[in-house]
């Protein structure tokens, strides 16, 4: 497995060794051992630029996924991972969480969308939950999402009527897999996923 990872953030040098080390195992966890992923560390204005280009959003965000295979996670080349540190260390301090468990939860999101993951149907995100949490022994961003967002009927199953999608789970066509300087610049039609 190939993880390449660099930093654009000032004070990013301790994310990215642990970014890469949890990207190998979360790698290695889900028996993807050939695959190819690039992350990259970036500030809250360098995020908002990216999602203001792939997804006409101008806000900062948490992680941006760019899938360099369509569909997702077909092949071993799977994209771009892009997390907000400061983002990051904002949300930890105020869920009184460590700056690393944050940033493996963002990991956790990202890779899974490249494997093809989604969170835009209840099924779908229940799925998806399960597998962030997994991966990361915490509950995921979609996990919190379907907490506040949703309420388990009998059975601990969600009713359709009470998801609410995240106001961030929209895809958009990328003109290329390249998020950043120091990622893989490949041409790429698949979406920009958060």
């Amino acid at each position: 497995m190939t993880v390449r990872l660099a930093t654009e953030h000032p004070r990013g040098s301790a994310a990215a060794r642990r970014l890469r080390a949890r990207a190998a195992a979360y790698l290695a966890a889900l028996g993807r051992d050939e695959a190819e992923l690039s992350v990259l560390i970036v500030t809250d204005r360098r995020i908002r630029t990216l999602n203001r280009e792939w997804r006409g959003k101008d806000a900062a965000t948490d992680v941006l996924s760019f899938p360099l295979s369509e569909p997702p996670g077909n092949g071993p080349l799977l994209g771009d991972v892009v997390i907000s540190l400061d983002t990051a260390a904002r949300r930890a301090r105020q869920e009184r969480r460590e700056v690393g468990a944050e940033l493996d939860r963002y990991l956790a999101h990202g890779l899974l969308h490249l494997l093809g993951y989604d969170h835009e149907r209840p099924a779908d995100a229940r799925r998806m939950a399960r597998k962030e949490a997994e991966l990361a022994r915490a509950e995921g961003l979609v996990g919190a999402a379907l907490r506040e967002g949703g309420r388990p009927a009998q059975g601990g199953r969600e009713t359709e009527t009470k998801w609410t999608r995240s106001p961030t789970s929209i895809s958009t066509p990328s003109r290329s897999g390249s998020t950043a300087r120091g990622t893989r610049a490949r041409t790429s039609r698949a979406g920009s996923k958060r």
